[in-house]
């Protein structure tokens, strides 16, 4: 829950360098999220991907989970954004524009986008419009790992060996060559 709704639903002073700080961003990952699906380069898709996941890290740590943060960072911008440029580099994927790509194309890409994230947002707004989140102390890390190595080993498990196939997939394709 942002410090934002915290305070209003708890009457406390707002803080409003914090909410400011917040909302840049959070305007920053929008942009970055924007030009991640507008950008012709592969490359620059994928670095301004790595700002967008930045931006989801520093907004875990205003919420005070700096576990997350952390495997965020290590996770999602160390490990999987450079697996796909190594991925783009090893299948010599096109760099530029695709002439393939009609603007009629992407008109209707667009008006489905729009139509699927309106749908999505009723979804959500009707699903948890009265929920009231209560803020409980901090998690430890080994409460973190107590639950995924007990409660959730079988997801955990399942993710490894997914991993793993994908992992040989890409040795497989890349040595085809």
């Amino acid at each position: 829950m942002s410090t934002l709704i915290a305070a209003a639903s708890a009457d406390l002073d707002l803080y409003v360098a914090q909410n400011v700080f917040f909302g840049v961003i959070a305007a920053l990952m929008i942009y970055a999220a924007f030009r991640v699906v507008t950008t012709a380069n592969v490359v620059h898709a994928a670095l301004w991907l790595v700002v967008v996941l930045s931006g989801v890290a520093v907004q875990f740590i205003f919420l005070g989970a700096e576990f997350v943060a952390v495997t965020q960072v290590l996770v999602y911008i160390g490990a999987v954004v450079v697996l796909f440029l190594f991925g783009v580099m090893l299948t010599r994927a096109s760099m530029g524009a695709d002439e393939s790509v009609a603007s009629e194309k992407r008109a209707m890409a667009a008006i489905v986008g729009v139509l699927l994230f309106a749908v999505m947002a009723v979804s959500l707004i009707d699903t948890f419009e009265d929920t009231r989140l209560v803020i409980n102390e901090p998690q430890s890390t080994t409460a973190v790992s107590d639950s995924i190595f007990s409660q959730y080993i079988v997801p955990f498990e399942a993710v490894s060996v997914l991993l793993l196939a994908a992992l040989i997939g890409a040795i497989v394709v890349a040595r085809r060559d």
